[in-house]
This record gives C-alpha cells, structure tokens and sequence, in this order.
C-alpha cells in the first residue's frame, strides 16, 4: 500500500459496522446495493431511480499537509484553485491511495463522506456543498462501491454530529 508501511491495519468500520453503527445510534437510512461504480459518470442510470442528492467526494491534501474531504452533489463544479481560499487552506491536490486507506479506511471510488466514522482523530476537515446541505436526502456510499445509502437530511446531520463534526458548508456555485 504504502512505502512504509505495506499492510496497514483494518479500518475501524466497514460497511457492516457503519450500518450496525448507524442502527445502533438509530440514525435510519436505506441501502441499495449495485455493481461497482468508480466515477460519478457511470453510475447515472443506478442513480436515476434511488431519490435525494447523489454525490462526489474528493480527498485532499493542502500544500501544508492539512487533509480535506470535500462532499459535493454530483453536478457541482469544485474549482480546485478558487476553493483553498474560500475554505482556509493552501494549494490543494488529490491525496493519495495509502493516506486515504490510513485516515479514512477508504479505497479509491468509495470516497464517501460516511468514511469520516473512521476518523476518529479528526485528521481530515470535512467540507459540504450547501447544495447538498439542503438537499432532503442524500446518497453516500456506505465505505464501498458496490451500493448507495440515502439518508434523510435530519438523519445525515445527526451522523456527523455523533462523530463530533461540523463541516465548513460552502456555495460552490458562486466560486465558478
């Protein structure tokens, strides 16, 4: 995986225990499993008949070192050289597949902003398009992507409180 450090540990939470997790804090959603989908362009057909706002997210690292999580709805443009300043963060890249794995127990195309269950550390500040902050439902892989977990809005906002995080809520569409 890593240089380092090849065989790093198992992340805390998998899909199972996020969704025993999430019974457990009776944070109620519904999964949908579907085959892999790996960008947000090849899952428009399973996605066209699940309701709610489907996402993308993306893992960052600033010039510092700082990591970022940005969760956008799927049609939102995220100008990656406008948003550092709007957020408070220097120059921002794509982090890699060992960081990712190590901060959030994610693989690449399961990018999801529930994989913030696995940073109990707070490593990563989590980012949220306002778009998806007023959405009634929204729709994030469950730590893999082989299905989809709509939440109700109220249900989204109380996971992350439960994880003791408040995202930085941006309007990406008044940065393009």
């Amino acid at each position: 995986m890593t240089e380092d450090n090849p065989n790093p540990p198992e992340p805390l939470f998998n899909r199972d225990r996020l969704l025993a997790w999430m019974a457990e804090h009776g944070i109620e959603q519904v999964t949908h499993d579907h085959p892999a989908v790996f960008r947000v362009e090849e899952g428009l057909e399973l996605k066209a008949a699940m309701p709610g706002a489907h996402t993308k997210n993306l893992f960052l690292k600033d010039k510092k070192g700082k990591l970022w999580l940005i969760s956008a709805r799927q049609d939102t443009v995220i100008d990656l050289k406008r948003a550092p300043r709007t957020i408070g963060s220097d120059r921002l890249s794509f982090g890699n597949e060992g960081l990712l794995y190590k901060t959030l127990g994610l693989r690449p195309g399961s990018v999801t902003a529930l994989g913030l269950i696995n940073d109990p550390d707070h490593r990563v500040t989590f980012v949220l398009d306002k778009a998806l902050w007023d959405a009634r439902v929204v729709n994030f892989h469950p730590l893999t992507n082989t299905a989809t977990t709509a939440i109700a809005q109220d249900e989204f906002r109380r996971f992350l409180e439960r994880l003791g995080r408040a995202p930085i809520v941006v309007d990406f569409s008044t940065l393009s």
